[in-house]
């Protein structure tokens, strides 16, 4: 996991509607980068879920929420449709930001060792700074850990 205090890593990839985004385009806000395991498994819906509901609470606090993970664009695309989720997921399938970010780890699944994205969620300050860091979030508690956060 990246230390708070360390600027946070820049990256272009594409969103669930195929548009280049970057880190840097929000510059200025506060945004809650959030890395998941995959779209449509029940943790990850739960998550998300969460930080649709909680939404206009992060707008209101003037952050942005981006979800990442290694599903592809159209993936992205059916998982937002499907629970009408307003923030941008972002699609990462080479884990470029995934391991910029140190959150592709080994990890346990049904007794053997896998690789994977272990549930992690940063709060980026204004100039691009890591503000807070949260490893290993429980699906369902992490929107309301994270509104506690701003």
């Amino acid at each position: 996991m990246l230390e708070v205090g360390t600027k946070a890593p820049d990256f272009t990839l594409l969103n669930q509607d195929g548009k280049e985004v970057s880190l840097s385009d929000y510059k200025g806000k506060k945004v809650i980068l959030y890395f998941y395991p995959r779209d449509n498994t029940p943790g990850c819906t739960k998550q998300a879920c969460g930080f649709a509901e909680k939404y206009p609470h992060f707008q209101e606090k003037g952050a942005i929420v981006l979800g990442v993970s290694k599903d592809t664009v159209a993936s992205h695309k059916k998982f937002e449709q499907k629970y009408s989720l307003p923030f941008t997921l972002i699609s990462d399938p080479d884990l470029i930001a995934i391991q910029a970010y140190d959150v592709w780890k080994e990890k346990n699944m049904y007794g053997k060792k896998v690789m994977g994205v272990v549930r992690t969620t940063y709060l980026i300050n204004e100039d691009g700074v890591i503000e807070k860091a949260f490893g290993k979030v429980k699906a369902a508690d992490n929107p309301q850990q994270m509104l506690e956060a701003l």
